[in-house]
């Protein structure tokens, strides 16, 4: 078999950059301000964690493709293809689901808030970006786990 080719994780994991830097403080009705941060939310929280574990991953499978590529021989024999196939299938459906629990949360908060709030739907429409290129992260990996298996 040939080296599997480097996920698509880490597109993602920079959309998820942008989200961890998003901050908005609002004022609400009675004056009081506050702000709101993406870990105020758990499906952003989920959507970033989604992130680290697929970027960790992308980064073991390339070490281990650049160790075959070096010696010739593939670390932890031909069992470890049968992991290594199991793994690109999880870490793509975890990159599936981190994407539909952002973008989920983003859309429904949008629905819910209306208009009412610029700051706030500025907020949400990082989080449908950020999602919606986990989405593409993670069409890319099932197509290159399933070329590369």
């Amino acid at each position: 078999m040939t080296p599997s080719p480097v996920n698509a994780t880490s597109s993602p994991f920079s959309s998820s950059s942008t989200l961890l830097l998003n901050t908005v403080t609002t004022v609400d009705d009675e004056g009081y301000e506050y702000q709101i941060r993406f870990n105020d939310f758990y499906a952003y929280r989920y959507l970033v964690a989604s992130a680290v574990v697929g970027i960790a991953f992308t980064l073991i499978q390339s070490a281990f493709d650049i160790f075959k590529v070096s010696t010739g021989n593939r670390p932890g024999g031909a069992g470890f293809y049968l992991l290594d196939f199991y793994a690109d299938k999880v870490t793509s459906y975890l990159l599936a689901t981190g994407a539909a629990a952002g973008f989920g949360l983003s859309v429904d908060l949008n629905r819910a808030l209306g208009n009412d709030s610029s700051s706030l739907t500025d907020f949400l429409n990082k989080g449908i970006v950020a999602a919606s290129i986990f989405l593409v992260g993670f069409v890319f990996s099932a197509v290159s786990s399933v070329f590369s298996s």
